[in-house]
């Protein structure tokens, strides 16, 4: 099954056998040996592609079901015996503050070197469906007050508001604190429509009664602050996240967006591992395991 599983992700036979450090041959025998149990061709074979066939589409989410199983079994199996291994899949917004995420992260991997940690950066909606489809263990978002995402359990962290900011050389530069009336005239960099990190700065200005133009939308807080050196519009970020570009001004808002960061993991009870990461930040296990049908 594993074989099957990395053969209809890479596509090819020789990369497969390479990824499960097996020869070709030994690869391809024993698919060929689970055709036959099977009575049926998981892929179609030219010489120039691989693909699935309808049979092996059919066999994929089990095999892959089969295989998670497997090694949960063996995570459990050593957490019974105080050993905590496994992988730990966490998601975070680039603008995540609550939390020292790389510290944290640094201290639970002296902790437990066998588990095997990956980190996802996206917008807080990707991160809440990947949490509740089981590919993320966790997840830190960045919310409107008042928002609580369906379907996964969770915590606030912190509330804080939103500033502006702007390049050394505009206008407002040398204001100390403005409101949204005095930016409305401004061309603003922010995310795409949609997202929860667009809904807090739409959100404001709607309450405010005041309209205006986002020129640019772009995906990464990278991208964004390197359009306001240029001068080409105002971006609104997390006050406690300004501490990392000294270089850009920042603008307080009398009538400024709010907003929350929230941690998320799984209705089901969590791994080994996710245990272990929630209660290294507070999260007793009789919190992070109650039932299932309990929702955030």
């Amino acid at each position: 099954m594993r074989y099957v599983v990395a053969v209809a992700e890479t596509r090819n036979f020789t990369r497969a056998a390479e990824q499960c450090l097996v020869v070709q041959s030994a690869l391809s025998h024993q698919i060929a040996r689970l055709e036959r149990e099977l009575g049926a061709k998981l892929f179609d074979r030219t010489s120039r592609r691989v693909r699935l066939t309808p049979a092996g589409e059919a066999f994929l989410p089990a095999a892959r079901q089969a295989l998670d199983a497997a090694e949960r079994a063996h995570v459990e199996v050593a957490a019974a015996v105080g050993e905590i291994r496994g992988r730990l899949a966490i998601g975070a917004i680039p603008t995540v503050t609550a939390v020292d995420l790389p510290a944290e992260l640094k201290q639970f991997h002296l902790r437990h070197r066998q588990v095997r940690i990956s980190l996802r950066s996206g917008a807080s909606e990707e991160l809440i469906e990947r949490v509740r489809q089981g590919t993320l263990d966790v997840a830190f978002l960045g919310l409107p007050l008042g928002a609580r995402p369906k379907g996964v359990r969770g915590r606030e962290l912190a509330r804080g508001d939103l500033v502006a900011m702007v390049a050394p050389d505009h206008p407002l530069a040398d204001e100390e604190r403005v409101d949204l009336h005095q930016l409305s005239d401004e061309p603003f960099v922010d995310f795409p429509p949609g997202t929860a990190a667009r809904g807090q700065s739409d959100e404001a200005f709607t309450a405010a009664g005041v309209r205006r133009e986002v020129a640019f939308e772009v995906t990464s807080v990278d991208f964004m602050t390197r359009l306001i050196r240029q001068g080409l519009g105002i971006g609104m970020l997390p006050a406690a996240f300004v501490s990392e570009l000294p270089d850009l001004r920042v603008l307080r808002l009398r009538d400024a967006p709010a907003r929350m960061e929230h941690l998320i993991w799984s209705r089901f009870p969590p791994s080994p591992a996710a245990a272990a990461f929630l209660s290294a930040l507070g999260i007793p296990a009789a919190e992070s395991s109650e039932s299932p049908g309990v929702r955030s």
